[in-house]
């Protein structure tokens, strides 16, 4: 049975890929695609501007090669579980 973290995990895998590839590389998310997974599956999303998507993306794209790879989804994901932590802590 998997244990709450485990799903989380597996939660953030799968939403990757359930994103990633409907255009180009099934293994990355074009600025589309990160626009789309950010919208449905993000509460901020719908507050988020394309020009707010663009910075974003630029900011994602460590190696600056227009595609958001899993490593720089997951350090996205890093830095959204540190801004929770801190809204949890009050």
């Amino acid at each position: 049975m998997e244990t709450p973290l485990e799903k989380a995990l597996t939660t953030m895998v799968t939403t990757f890929h359930k994103y990633s590839g409907r255009e180009g590389d099934k293994n990355t998310l074009s600025k589309k695609e990160l626009k789309e997974l950010i919208q449905k599956e993000l509460t901020i999303g719908a507050k988020l501007q394309d020009a707010d998507i663009a910075k974003l993306m630029d900011d994602l794209d460590r190696n600056k090669d227009q595609v958001v790879n899993f490593q720089e989804y997951v350090t996205f994901l890093g830095a959204l579980a540190l801004i929770y932590n801190d809204a949890l802590k009050g």
